[in-house]
């Protein structure tokens, strides 16, 4: 049997946009509790809205109006309680969050572009990709491109970052895009 492969892609990177206290109200309890774990006001806007994506993306594409519970991998990969036919994966950042629906494992991830710390450019690449970071034109862009191409590959396999990530892209699916915003400060990768 063929399945066509397809992915729905929802973005929000107006997190302050909304009322906190009204998208909370939205939430399944489960996700309420997890969003007000976060101490600052951020965390919880952005928790809320990943959410909110995915109940949007799963009202249009699938016709699906309760809230969706989540069950978790033995790394925290979160599944859809009752759908396990329907993929998906989320991210967030300072400036947008991203959530992914897929017939397929998906991955995704999405980081505000900002300096990086050359000590972690040592522990997370390997030369090849050290040469890339300091050869680009944008080094910033260059080492946060890569940084969400290995996050959104280790959120694929559900093995979070368990791995040596030097190693991660070395064979990489070839379904892995990346994206910069048209105003330059995010970049966002995905790959199924």
């Amino acid at each position: 049997m063929y399945v066509e492969e397809y992915e729905m892609i929802y973005i929000n990177d107006k997190i302050y946009s909304f009322d906190l206290q009204e998208a909370l109200a939205q939430l399944s309890e489960q996700r309420r509790e997890q969003a007000l774990k976060f101490k600052h006001e951020l965390g919880q806007r952005t928790c809320a809205a990943a959410y909110l994506l995915l109940c949007d993306g799963l009202r249009k594409e699938y016709g699906i109006i309760e809230k969706p519970v989540f069950e978790y991998g033995e790394h925290g990969k979160p599944s859809l309680l009752g759908y396990p036919h329907i993929q998906f994966n989320f991210s967030h950042c300072r400036e947008a969050v991203i959530c992914i629906l897929s017939n397929q494992p998906v991955g995704v991830d999405i980081e505000s572009i900002r300096p990086f710390k050359q000590t972690l450019v040592d522990y997370t690449m390997n030369e090849e990709e050290v040469a890339r970071i300091q050869q680009a034109e944008r080094p910033d862009f260059e080492f946060i491109k890569l940084w969400t191409q290995k996050e959104a590959v280790l959120k694929l396999s559900g093995d979070g970052i368990s791995k040596d990530m030097k190693q991660v892209l070395l064979n990489p699916p070839a379904s892995l895009t990346t994206v910069i915003s048209e105003d330059e400060r995010y970049v966002y990768s995905y790959c199924y």
